[in-house]
């Protein structure tokens, strides 16, 4: 394995077993976030992403690879279960739909917008939320990327699934258009 995959196994927090916390308050590191045991591990890669715990477990050629935290949607943008595969792969997207606005200097005046009902002020703009390594599930909007986990164990996303940057930049390496999606609750 090369590349992120490859960063992602030589990290020590990829190399340890890490204690899985669901509602820790504090901001988490990465190490807290996931655990990778798929050393070596070759064959199809498949996900289950339980929406009750916030967390996805990876297999590789049908054996156990490891668990990631996500942040699934919040109250208002829930997550649909179902069985999906990834339909699309973007290394560098942005959100059509949200973001933040600025002002005129760049300050932050908005800082969860939604370009449908929220317009930037003279000399502002709006900016469209970065969605790095995004894997599509649905045309209409569900995915997986890198995001922030705020909160391991409760949702917080606007319907997408987000994942710590390394363990997305590592799947989105490892993943392939049709690799199946699992998400139950």
């Amino acid at each position: 394995m090369a590349g992120l995959l490859g960063a992602l196994m030589l990290c020590s927090c990829a190399s340890e077993q890490v204690a899985y916390t669901p509602g820790a308050y504090a901001q988490p590191s990465q190490a807290d976030l996931f655990d990778w045991q798929g050393y070596g591990l070759t064959g199809p890669v498949k996900i289950v992403i339980n929406l009750t715990t916030q967390r996805a477990d990876i297999y590789i050629g049908g054996q156990y690879a490891g668990w990631t935290a996500v942040a699934t949607g919040k109250a208002g943008f829930g997550t649909p279960a179902g069985d999906y595969t990834i339909v699309e792969k973007v290394a560098d997207k942005h959100s059509t739909i949200y973001g933040k606005i600025v002002d005129a200097y760049g300050n932050t005046i908005k800082p969860d917008a939604d370009v449908r009902r929220d317009r930037p002020p003279q000399g502002g703009q709006f900016v469209f939320a970065p969605m790095p390594n995004w894997m599509r599930l649905t045309w209409t909007g569900i995915g997986m990327h890198a995001g922030p986990i705020p909160e391991p164990g409760t949702p917080a996303s606007h319907g997408c699934i987000r994942l710590p940057d390394e363990m997305a930049a590592a799947l989105f390496e490892r993943v392939q258009i049709g690799t199946p999606v699992e998400i139950v609750r």
